[in-house]
């Protein structure tokens, strides 16, 4: 499993409204993408859930490199990259994956929590406590899946987190689901991904 996730940062006053009609036209395009388990067309408001900005920020489970590679330089992500230009494209290693306690629910809400990874800490350890940090999320009420990975350049964790209700119980950075591409997340590899 590989995670990756790019943003788009607007201006304060941008029409979010603009996001929504864009995704809701061209969200179920990757509805049966090989190689993606799921996209999270994630939307972020300013002022709305502690944001400080407004922000549109995809976050991806893809299942294989072949199908990342294949929709970042077969010409899919030509087009938000010719509207908003060229993000930065973080990209984290596979931990974990559960299916939540809400797996069946459409998701509403998503949690990413970014956090370092110290130095002079024992990696088994940190990375355990991730993957049993996956598990509790998705065995809260509401959950509908929780992931984790690390970047390894950066040394950097990623927790997120799909939620049917707009009282999740994790903490970071909260964003509407707009839509769900989920081809592939039967197939994401379930627990410890070593």
């Amino acid at each position: 499993m590989h995670a990756m996730q790019y943003e788009f940062t607007l201006p304060a006053d941008y029409d979010m409204g603009v996001i929504r009609s864009r995704v809701a036209r061209v969200g179920h395009l990757l509805d049966d993408w090989d190689g993606l388990g799921i996209k999270a067309y994630l939307l972020r408001e300013r002022g709305e859930h502690g944001s400080p900005a407004n922000q549109y920020g995809p976050f991806y489970l893809w299942n294989t490199v072949e199908g990342m590679n294949t929709f970042l330089w077969g010409g899919a992500f030509q087009r938000p990259v010719d509207d908003f230009g060229r993000p930065a494209i973080r990209q984290w290693s596979g931990l974990a994956f559960e299916e939540g306690a809400a797996t069946g629910s459409t998701p509403a809400y998503t949690v990413r929590r970014r956090r370092s990874v110290p130095e002079g800490v024992e990696l088994a350890t940190v990375m355990a406590d991730a993957v049993a940090e996956t598990g509790r999320l998705a065995a809260e009420d509401g959950a509908v899946l929780a992931a984790a990975a690390v970047d390894t350049r950066a040394w950097e964790l990623v927790h997120f987190s799909l939620w049917e209700h707009d009282t999740p119980k994790a903490d970071g950075d909260v964003y509407q689901v707009l839509h769900l591409s989920a081809p592939g997340r039967d197939r994401l590899p379930r627990g410890r991904q070593w």
